[in-house]
């Protein structure tokens, strides 16, 4: 058998191996998206970004764009892009990782969630062995990352609208959101907060709020909260916030109070639909006055 005839039938042989190769699944990425790693400067912490880029970012080289920050990226980035795609095109959206160094340990027994317990939480655990193993209560650390970092790198990076910035945060990231617009509400100019977790925390906000106003400043800010009509307890809790918002008679704080359909889980992606429409119809009439 000669040299090119040994060639073909090693080719015929390898060839059903190198199509199983070539038809192997790869890995979903979603378009204009890239993730970046950044460390929280103070704590030395390791995170993530998962930036998406509006259509058109490229050619539009003068143009500055809103940005949507928000916690929980993981979860979050799949269903804030179908939103804005439809309904806020011209967005860049900004998703917040949780702790990538974290305990392996703790991150197996817990999940990769777990670093969200300390960081979105404004209190510590009543239980000590709960509270030693998740350092509750460090949002204002959070904050600070947030503030000092993220923002920071995004603004310095890519061409944001700084008077159009907006955090949206559902159940843990919805009371990281509320903790942020009560101590630091210049962070963001909007505030889209889906079912906040406020089970125990109102009269620690309220005093956090009573030292924001004597600084002589409003909240200045625009803010969508919602809850499920099946989440009645919790409701509860995020009334009594409302009204206390409600209460500060701030003529700088525009607010907009929703009840959706569902649960805690079933609420969310209408949640990100109805926060996103009022998002696009708040910053539309900006656009027109």
């Amino acid at each position: 058998m000669n040299i090119k005839k040994s060639f073909i039938l090693v080719f015929l042989f390898l060839l059903p191996i190198i199509s199983a190769k070539a038809s192997e699944p790869k890995p979903f990425e979603m378009a204009r998206t890239e993730v970046i790693p950044i460390q929280d400067t103070q704590s030395n912490k390791q995170y993530e970004l998962y930036i998406k880029l509006p259509e058109g970012y490229e050619k539009n080289s003068d143009k500055k764009y809103p940005v949507i920050y928000f916690t929980d990226a993981v979860w979050h980035i799949e269903m804030l892009s179908a939103a804005t795609a439809s309904l806020m095109e011209e967005v860049i959206l900004v998703g917040i990782s949780w702790q990538k160094d974290i305990n392996e340990d703790l991150k197996r027994a817990h999940g990769a969630h777990v670093s969200r317990f300390r960081d979105y939480s404004i209190s510590k655990s009543s239980d000590p062995e709960r509270q030693a193993k998740y350092k509750m209560g460090q949002a204002s650390n959070h904050l600070d990352f947030i503030r000092n970092d993220v923002i920071k790198s995004i603004e310095a990076t890519y061409r944001t609208d700084t008077e159009r910035r907006t955090y949206f945060g559902y159940s843990a990231g919805g009371l990281f959101g509320v903790y942020t617009l009560m101590t630091q509400p210049n962070t963001f100019k909007n505030y889209i907060l889906g079912s906040p977790s406020l089970w125990r925390d109102i009269p620690l906000l309220s005093e956090l709020g009573s030292h924001t106003a004597l600084k002589g400043n409003g909240l200045n800010a625009n803010v969508f909260i919602s809850y499920g009509t099946l989440e009645q307890k919790l409701g509860v809790h995020i009334k009594g916030f409302t009204t206390l918002l409600k209460s500060r008679n701030d003529e700088s704080l525009n607010l907009k109070d929703v009840i959706v359909d569902g649960s805690h889980q079933t609420a969310f992606p209408l949640t990100g639909v109805l926060g996103v429409t009022w998002l696009a119809n708040l910053l539309r009439k900006k656009d027109k006055s």
